[in-house]
Protein backbone atom coordinates (compact mmCIF):
# COMPACT_ATOMS: atom_id res chain seq x y z
CA UNK A 1 0.00 0.00 0.00
CA UNK A 2 2.42 2.86 0.63
CA UNK A 3 4.49 2.01 -2.64
CA UNK A 4 1.04 2.39 -4.44
CA UNK A 5 0.95 5.49 -3.16
CA UNK A 6 4.24 7.08 -3.64
CA UNK A 7 3.15 5.74 -7.47
CA UNK A 8 -0.02 7.62 -7.73
CA UNK A 9 1.85 10.81 -5.91
CA UNK A 10 4.35 10.68 -8.80
CA UNK A 11 1.82 10.72 -11.09
CA UNK A 12 -0.18 13.51 -10.09
CA UNK A 13 2.18 15.64 -10.07
CA UNK A 14 4.28 15.11 -13.02
CA UNK A 15 7.02 12.84 -11.54
CA UNK A 16 8.70 14.98 -9.76
CA UNK A 17 11.85 13.42 -8.32
CA UNK A 18 11.99 15.38 -5.14
CA UNK A 19 8.68 14.77 -4.32
CA UNK A 20 9.29 11.10 -4.83
CA UNK A 21 12.44 11.43 -2.46
CA UNK A 22 10.22 13.28 0.20
CA UNK A 23 7.57 10.19 0.09
CA UNK A 24 9.78 7.44 -0.16
CA UNK A 25 11.51 8.93 2.96
CA UNK A 26 8.11 9.21 4.43
CA UNK A 27 7.67 5.37 4.22
CA UNK A 28 11.00 4.23 5.63
CA UNK A 29 10.51 6.33 8.57
CA UNK A 30 6.90 4.88 8.69
CA UNK A 31 8.41 1.27 8.49
CA UNK A 32 10.86 1.93 10.89
CA UNK A 33 8.19 3.10 13.55
CA UNK A 34 6.14 -0.15 13.19
CA UNK A 35 9.30 -2.28 13.26
CA UNK A 36 9.97 -0.87 17.10
CA UNK A 37 6.21 -1.16 18.05
CA UNK A 38 6.72 -4.50 17.67
CA UNK A 39 9.63 -5.18 18.75
CA UNK A 40 8.63 -3.51 22.57
CA UNK A 41 5.05 -5.38 22.12
CA UNK A 42 7.02 -8.79 22.11
CA UNK A 43 9.46 -7.19 25.19
CA UNK A 44 6.55 -6.54 27.15
CA UNK A 45 4.86 -10.10 26.82
CA UNK A 46 7.98 -11.67 26.88
CA UNK A 47 9.03 -10.32 29.88
CA UNK A 48 6.80 -11.78 32.38
CA UNK A 49 7.19 -14.90 31.67
CA UNK A 50 11.52 -14.89 32.12
CA UNK A 51 10.68 -13.47 35.49
CA UNK A 52 8.20 -15.96 36.67
CA UNK A 53 10.51 -18.53 35.58
CA UNK A 54 13.41 -17.10 37.78
CA UNK A 55 11.49 -16.89 40.61
CA UNK A 56 12.11 -19.52 43.17
CA UNK A 57 9.94 -20.51 46.34
CA UNK A 58 10.53 -18.75 49.25
CA UNK A 59 12.15 -20.21 51.82
CA UNK A 60 10.80 -19.11 54.76
CA UNK A 61 6.96 -20.87 54.45
CA UNK A 62 8.23 -24.40 55.99
CA UNK A 63 10.11 -22.67 58.79
CA UNK A 64 6.55 -20.59 59.64
CA UNK A 65 4.99 -24.42 59.79
CA UNK A 66 7.99 -25.63 61.43
CA UNK A 67 7.79 -22.84 63.89
CA UNK A 68 3.92 -23.42 64.75
CA UNK A 69 4.09 -26.88 65.47
CA UNK A 70 7.61 -28.04 67.40
CA UNK A 71 8.63 -31.27 67.82
CA UNK A 72 7.38 -32.46 71.19
CA UNK A 73 9.71 -35.68 71.62
CA UNK A 74 13.24 -36.10 70.86
CA UNK A 75 15.94 -39.08 71.70
CA UNK A 76 18.35 -40.61 74.07
CA UNK A 77 21.56 -42.45 73.31
CA UNK A 78 24.15 -44.07 75.74
CA UNK A 79 26.63 -46.88 76.12
CA UNK A 80 26.15 -49.59 78.70
CA UNK A 81 30.32 -50.70 79.56
CA UNK A 82 31.70 -52.61 82.69
CA UNK A 83 34.50 -51.14 85.10
CA UNK A 84 37.44 -51.97 82.46
CA UNK A 85 35.75 -49.87 79.62
CA UNK A 86 34.62 -53.07 77.64
CA UNK A 87 31.14 -52.77 76.02
CA UNK A 88 28.66 -54.77 77.84
CA UNK A 89 26.28 -56.43 75.03
CA UNK A 90 22.94 -57.29 75.87
CA UNK A 91 22.25 -55.34 78.84
CA UNK A 92 18.63 -54.45 80.01
CA UNK A 93 17.76 -50.82 79.61
CA UNK A 94 14.36 -49.93 81.11
CA UNK A 95 13.90 -45.54 80.62
CA UNK A 96 11.20 -44.51 82.60
CA UNK A 97 9.13 -41.50 83.21
CA UNK A 98 5.87 -40.00 84.96
CA UNK A 99 3.38 -40.86 82.00
CA UNK A 100 6.21 -43.18 79.24
CA UNK A 101 8.28 -46.25 79.90
CA UNK A 102 10.21 -48.70 77.63
CA UNK A 103 13.03 -50.75 77.42
CA UNK A 104 15.82 -51.69 75.21
CA UNK A 105 19.04 -53.93 74.73
CA UNK A 106 22.71 -53.16 74.72
CA UNK A 107 24.28 -54.00 70.81
CA UNK A 108 27.49 -55.82 70.44
CA UNK A 109 29.19 -52.68 71.15
CA UNK A 110 27.09 -52.08 74.11
CA UNK A 111 25.15 -48.55 72.63
CA UNK A 112 21.82 -48.42 73.05
CA UNK A 113 18.97 -45.69 71.59
CA UNK A 114 15.77 -44.56 72.66
CA UNK A 115 13.70 -42.80 69.86
CA UNK A 116 10.52 -40.29 70.36
CA UNK A 117 11.16 -39.68 73.98
CA UNK A 118 8.26 -37.68 75.13
CA UNK A 119 10.29 -34.61 76.67
CA UNK A 120 10.13 -34.97 80.43
CA UNK A 121 12.94 -36.03 83.24
CA UNK A 122 13.40 -39.05 82.92
CA UNK A 123 15.22 -42.32 84.93
CA UNK A 124 17.67 -45.15 83.08
CA UNK A 125 17.97 -48.63 85.15
CA UNK A 126 20.59 -50.83 83.68
CA UNK A 127 20.96 -54.50 84.39
CA UNK A 128 23.03 -57.33 83.09
CA UNK A 129 23.65 -61.01 84.55
CA UNK A 130 26.57 -61.01 87.19
CA UNK A 131 26.65 -57.38 87.61
CA UNK A 132 24.86 -55.20 89.95
CA UNK A 133 21.94 -52.76 88.90
CA UNK A 134 22.70 -49.11 88.16
CA UNK A 135 20.43 -45.63 87.71
CA UNK A 136 20.99 -42.63 85.71
CA UNK A 137 18.48 -39.75 85.60
CA UNK A 138 18.43 -36.89 83.31
CA UNK A 139 15.61 -34.70 81.38
CA UNK A 140 15.23 -34.80 77.87
CA UNK A 141 14.16 -31.22 76.12
CA UNK A 142 11.70 -31.32 72.77
CA UNK A 143 13.73 -31.84 69.74
CA UNK A 144 17.04 -33.25 71.63
CA UNK A 145 19.03 -35.71 70.62
CA UNK A 146 20.64 -36.51 74.10
CA UNK A 147 23.92 -38.45 74.14
CA UNK A 148 24.23 -39.14 77.88
CA UNK A 149 27.66 -40.62 79.33
CA UNK A 150 28.61 -44.25 79.30
CA UNK A 151 27.64 -45.86 82.49
CA UNK A 152 29.93 -48.29 84.19
CA UNK A 153 28.57 -51.70 85.81
CA UNK A 154 30.33 -53.33 88.44
CA UNK A 155 30.31 -56.99 89.45
CA UNK A 156 28.01 -57.73 91.60
CA UNK A 157 29.34 -59.71 94.80
CA UNK A 158 27.14 -61.85 96.21
CA UNK A 159 27.09 -62.96 100.27
CA UNK A 160 25.16 -65.45 101.51
CA UNK A 161 25.08 -65.64 105.16
CA UNK A 162 23.17 -68.70 106.80
CA UNK A 163 22.39 -68.08 110.48
CA UNK A 164 21.75 -70.40 112.37
CA UNK A 165 21.23 -71.56 116.08
CA UNK A 166 22.53 -73.77 117.65
CA UNK A 167 20.88 -76.24 119.68
CA UNK A 168 21.74 -74.70 123.16
CA UNK A 169 20.09 -71.37 122.19
CA UNK A 170 16.73 -73.22 120.63
CA UNK A 171 16.74 -74.54 123.54
CA UNK A 172 17.46 -71.61 126.08
CA UNK A 173 14.59 -69.61 123.59
CA UNK A 174 12.37 -72.35 125.23
CA UNK A 175 13.46 -72.50 128.36
CA UNK A 176 12.49 -68.29 128.33
CA UNK A 177 8.95 -69.43 127.35
CA UNK A 178 8.57 -71.71 129.86
CA UNK A 179 9.46 -69.65 132.55
CA UNK A 180 6.74 -67.41 131.97
CA UNK A 181 4.17 -69.85 132.44
CA UNK A 182 2.54 -69.75 135.44
CA UNK A 183 -0.85 -71.34 136.81
CA UNK A 184 -3.89 -68.59 137.48
CA UNK A 185 -1.14 -66.53 136.10
CA UNK A 186 0.56 -67.08 140.08
CA UNK A 187 2.15 -70.43 140.62
CA UNK A 188 4.86 -71.88 139.23
CA UNK A 189 4.27 -74.07 135.77
CA UNK A 190 7.87 -74.79 134.39
CA UNK A 191 8.63 -77.87 133.57
CA UNK A 192 5.66 -78.58 131.15
CA UNK A 193 6.24 -77.68 127.32
CA UNK A 194 3.34 -77.25 124.64
CA UNK A 195 6.39 -77.44 121.74
CA UNK A 196 5.78 -81.12 120.84
CA UNK A 197 9.87 -81.35 119.42
CA UNK A 198 11.09 -79.29 121.76
CA UNK A 199 15.10 -79.59 122.23
CA UNK A 200 16.48 -81.28 125.07
CA UNK A 201 17.94 -79.11 127.66
CA UNK A 202 21.91 -79.26 128.59
CA UNK A 203 23.24 -79.71 132.12
CA UNK A 204 23.47 -76.21 132.49
CA UNK A 205 19.67 -75.50 131.39
CA UNK A 206 18.28 -78.35 133.74
CA UNK A 207 20.23 -76.76 136.89
CA UNK A 208 18.93 -73.35 136.19
CA UNK A 209 15.39 -74.87 135.26
CA UNK A 210 15.27 -76.26 138.91
CA UNK A 211 16.70 -74.05 140.64
CA UNK A 212 14.27 -71.03 139.47
CA UNK A 213 11.44 -73.67 139.78
CA UNK A 214 12.65 -74.57 143.87
CA UNK A 215 13.38 -70.81 145.23
CA UNK A 216 10.09 -69.84 143.73
CA UNK A 217 8.68 -67.22 146.04
CA UNK A 218 5.22 -68.74 145.33
CA UNK A 219 7.18 -72.25 145.88
CA UNK A 220 8.26 -71.43 149.36
CA UNK A 221 4.58 -70.19 150.16
CA UNK A 222 3.10 -73.27 148.66
CA UNK A 223 5.61 -75.52 151.29
CA UNK A 224 4.82 -72.54 154.16
CA UNK A 225 0.99 -73.04 153.43
CA UNK A 226 1.43 -77.32 153.98
CA UNK A 227 3.36 -77.05 156.97
CA UNK A 228 0.31 -74.80 158.32
CA UNK A 229 -2.16 -77.81 157.75
CA UNK A 230 0.07 -80.29 158.83
CA UNK A 231 0.42 -77.83 162.53
CA UNK A 232 -3.25 -77.55 162.34
CA UNK A 233 -3.85 -81.41 161.79
CA UNK A 234 -0.98 -82.40 164.72
CA UNK A 235 0.83 -84.08 161.68
CA UNK A 236 4.30 -85.59 162.57
CA UNK A 237 3.35 -84.86 166.68
CA UNK A 238 7.27 -85.09 166.98
CA UNK A 239 7.51 -81.47 165.98
CA UNK A 240 5.54 -80.45 168.43
CA UNK A 241 3.26 -77.26 168.26
CA UNK A 242 4.20 -73.96 168.46
CA UNK A 243 6.96 -71.74 166.42
CA UNK A 244 9.21 -74.38 167.25
CA UNK A 245 6.91 -77.07 165.82
CA UNK A 246 5.81 -74.97 162.85
CA UNK A 247 9.14 -74.26 161.93
CA UNK A 248 10.42 -77.64 161.67
CA UNK A 249 7.41 -78.83 159.58
CA UNK A 250 8.08 -76.00 157.39
CA UNK A 251 11.61 -76.87 157.23
CA UNK A 252 10.69 -80.51 156.31
CA UNK A 253 7.92 -79.85 153.92
CA UNK A 254 9.96 -77.72 151.92
CA UNK A 255 13.07 -79.88 152.12
CA UNK A 256 10.64 -82.63 150.34
CA UNK A 257 9.84 -79.89 147.99
CA UNK A 258 13.58 -78.95 146.95
CA UNK A 259 15.12 -82.71 147.53
CA UNK A 260 12.40 -83.80 145.20
CA UNK A 261 13.09 -81.27 142.11
CA UNK A 262 16.41 -81.45 142.58
CA UNK A 263 16.60 -85.00 142.32
CA UNK A 264 14.26 -85.48 140.40
CA UNK A 265 14.22 -83.23 137.76
CA UNK A 266 17.99 -81.76 137.68
CA UNK A 267 20.33 -84.54 139.28
CA UNK A 268 19.17 -87.67 137.60
CA UNK A 269 17.97 -86.13 134.46
CA UNK A 270 21.36 -84.42 133.69
CA UNK A 271 23.56 -87.80 134.76
CA UNK A 272 20.94 -90.35 132.89
CA UNK A 273 20.71 -87.48 130.01
CA UNK A 274 16.59 -87.37 130.34
CA UNK A 275 14.23 -84.91 129.72
CA UNK A 276 12.13 -83.64 133.11
CA UNK A 277 9.67 -81.92 131.30
CA UNK A 278 5.93 -83.46 130.61
CA UNK A 279 5.23 -82.92 126.68
CA UNK A 280 1.82 -82.21 126.82
CA UNK A 281 -0.36 -83.92 123.83
CA UNK A 282 -2.96 -82.15 123.09
CA UNK A 283 -4.91 -84.48 120.30
CA UNK A 284 -6.14 -87.75 120.48
CA UNK A 285 -9.09 -89.52 122.70
CA UNK A 286 -9.38 -88.46 125.73
CA UNK A 287 -8.97 -91.71 126.90
CA UNK A 288 -5.35 -92.28 124.63
CA UNK A 289 -4.22 -88.76 126.22
CA UNK A 290 -5.12 -89.96 130.16
CA UNK A 291 -3.11 -93.36 129.80
CA UNK A 292 -0.01 -90.63 127.73
CA UNK A 293 -0.26 -88.94 130.98
CA UNK A 294 -0.47 -91.94 133.32
CA UNK A 295 2.70 -93.63 131.62
CA UNK A 296 4.29 -90.34 131.68
CA UNK A 297 5.39 -90.86 135.74
CA UNK A 298 7.31 -93.90 134.19
CA UNK A 299 8.54 -93.15 130.72
CA UNK A 300 9.76 -90.19 129.44
CA UNK A 301 11.55 -88.19 126.43
CA UNK A 302 15.55 -89.05 126.74
CA UNK A 303 17.99 -86.34 125.02
CA UNK A 304 18.27 -88.44 122.45
CA UNK A 305 14.29 -87.56 121.53
CA UNK A 306 13.63 -91.43 122.08
CA UNK A 307 11.02 -92.48 124.87
CA UNK A 308 12.37 -94.17 127.40
CA UNK A 309 11.95 -95.83 131.04
CA UNK A 310 11.64 -92.62 133.44
CA UNK A 311 14.86 -93.90 136.10
CA UNK A 312 15.43 -90.39 136.69
CA UNK A 313 11.45 -89.84 138.42
CA UNK A 314 12.21 -93.51 140.09
CA UNK A 315 15.55 -92.91 141.78
CA UNK A 316 14.29 -89.27 142.27
CA UNK A 317 11.67 -89.98 144.21
CA UNK A 318 13.82 -92.68 146.53
CA UNK A 319 16.76 -90.24 147.33
CA UNK A 320 13.93 -87.73 148.50
CA UNK A 321 12.51 -90.36 150.09
CA UNK A 322 15.85 -91.37 151.94
CA UNK A 323 16.70 -88.17 152.47
CA UNK A 324 13.39 -87.07 154.52
CA UNK A 325 14.72 -89.89 157.05
CA UNK A 326 17.13 -87.16 158.00
CA UNK A 327 14.80 -84.39 159.14
CA UNK A 328 11.71 -86.18 159.98
CA UNK A 329 10.71 -87.04 163.49
CA UNK A 330 12.03 -90.52 165.25
CA UNK A 331 8.88 -91.48 165.55
CA UNK A 332 7.99 -91.24 161.68
CA UNK A 333 11.32 -92.39 160.60
CA UNK A 334 10.45 -96.06 159.11
CA UNK A 335 13.71 -96.84 157.47
CA UNK A 336 13.11 -98.16 154.22
CA UNK A 337 9.67 -98.83 154.74
CA UNK A 338 9.72 -94.65 154.76
CA UNK A 339 11.07 -94.31 151.93
CA UNK A 340 9.59 -96.55 149.60
CA UNK A 341 6.38 -94.88 150.80
CA UNK A 342 7.80 -91.59 150.03
CA UNK A 343 8.87 -92.82 146.63
CA UNK A 344 5.69 -94.38 146.01
CA UNK A 345 4.03 -91.18 146.66
CA UNK A 346 5.98 -89.10 144.39
CA UNK A 347 5.49 -91.41 141.11
CA UNK A 348 2.29 -91.61 142.01
CA UNK A 349 2.33 -87.40 142.39
CA UNK A 350 3.91 -87.87 139.30
CA UNK A 351 1.12 -89.17 137.42
CA UNK A 352 -1.55 -87.34 138.81
CA UNK A 353 0.47 -84.34 137.67
CA UNK A 354 0.45 -85.12 134.41
CA UNK A 355 -2.67 -85.84 133.87
CA UNK A 356 -3.46 -82.16 135.39
CA UNK A 357 -0.93 -81.22 132.60
CA UNK A 358 -2.93 -82.64 129.74
CA UNK A 359 -5.96 -81.80 130.75
CA UNK A 360 -6.51 -78.81 132.64
CA UNK A 361 -2.93 -76.67 132.90
CA UNK A 362 -2.95 -75.13 129.50
CA UNK A 363 -6.27 -73.42 130.27
CA UNK A 364 -5.38 -72.14 133.55
CA UNK A 365 -2.00 -70.57 132.02
CA UNK A 366 -2.21 -67.58 130.22
CA UNK A 367 0.82 -67.01 128.91
CA UNK A 368 0.19 -70.81 127.36
CA UNK A 369 -3.16 -69.29 125.95
CA UNK A 370 -1.78 -66.25 124.26
CA UNK A 371 0.73 -68.10 122.72
CA UNK A 372 -1.57 -70.93 120.78
CA UNK A 373 -3.56 -67.74 119.62
CA UNK A 374 -0.98 -66.01 118.13
CA UNK A 375 0.09 -69.28 116.50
Amino acid sequence: MPRTLARQCAGTHGGSDETGRKVTSYLSRFRRQQLACLISAFALLAAPLRLRSQVTPFPIAPDRADSANPPKTGSIRGMVLDKDGAAIPNAKVVLTEPSFKTEAQSAGDGTFTFQNVPAAPYDLSYSAPGFADQHQTGTIQPGENDTISPVHLVVATTVEVNVTQTREEIAQEQIHIEEKQRLFGVVPNYFVTYTPDAVPLNTRQKFHLGWKFAFDPVSIGMAGAIAGIEQANNSYSGYGQGMQGYAKRFGASYADFVAGTFFGNVIFPALLKQDPRYFYKGTGSRKSRFFYAIANAVICKGDNGHWQPNYSNVLGSLAAGGLSNLYYPASDRNGAGLTFENAMIGVGGSAAAAVFQEFFSKKLTPHARDRQASQ
